[in-house]
């Protein structure tokens, strides 16, 4: 109850949990728009997705100094590659949050003479090259965390009798691709945070890439992948500890 507390008194949570509502709308419209009888349901899902959306902006507003600041804490991280990563990917994010606050500005007819589509791709394409560099930081992590489990695993393997023979020739390839499955598995197991940041941005990137075309999905794949985003979202703002560091 105390983590549900702090997290509906957060900004962030509160803007997690709307994007949960809008995502669920968005899964749950396309499940039921093959259905004639539930045309009904399926309008007033749209307009709560809309008005969600639209509401969301609001908590967004302020989300650009959190990107600059991020992106100053980012250059101070000590490995090369995440620097480079982080600092990049919330340049991007930067840029984003300006999109998105200029479609906010026409939206509430503050100025109606701006190309929406036009800043509409722009904030697409630079929320697609911030969660791109964001999944590259993740597959470093991921592999640093894979050559320490298999570090690990060698010494041990090294400090035990080796008594059995070595695989055949035709199940290398087999037991390579285990090996490897086990030792991802095994590296994410360690790092929940690792495991949530990779699925969340995953997760997210297939919104941008169908709005950019580059790879086109439906409505229930984004809604799906929205939804579960928002949810390890949710989770990382209740529980701080199992959001990734930088």
């Amino acid at each position: 109850m105390d983590a549900f507390t702090r997290f509906t008194n957060q900004t962030q949570g509160r803007d997690r949990l709307f994007r949960a509502i809008q995502y669920t709308c968005m899964l749950l419209r396309y499940l039921l728009e093959p259905k004639a009888d539930r045309e009904k349901v399926v309008m007033k899902l749209k307009k709560l997705e809309s008005s969600v959306s639209t509401g969301r902006k609001w908590f967004r507003l302020g989300n650009v100094v959190h990107a600059v600041q991020a992106t100053q804490q980012s250059i101070l991280v000590s490995d090369l590659v995440p620097r480079f990563c982080l600092t990049i990917a919330n340049l991007n994010r930067v840029i984003y949050f300006v999109c998105d606050t200029i479609l906010w500005v026409r939206s509430v007819g503050l100025i109606s003479d701006i190309n929406k589509e036009k800043w509409r791709k722009l904030a697409a394409r630079h929320y697609y090259y911030s969660l791109l560099l964001n999944i590259i930081r993740d597959v470093y992590e991921i592999s640093l965390q894979m050559e320490q489990v298999a570090q690990e695993k060698a010494k041990r393997e090294k400090s035990m009798p080796q008594n059995h023979l070595g695989p055949c020739v035709a199940d290398e390839e087999t037991e390579w691709l285990q090996s490897f499955l086990l030792l991802l598995f095994r590296s994410l197991r360690k790092h929940p945070p690792l495991l949530l940041d990779t699925v969340k941005n995953l997760c997210d990137i297939l919104n941008p890439l169908d709005q950019l075309a580059i790879y086109k999905s439906n409505s229930g794949i984004i809604g799906l992948g929205g939804l579960l985003s928002s949810l390890i979202g949710m989770i990382t703002v209740a529980y701080p500890q199992m959001k990734l560091r930088t």
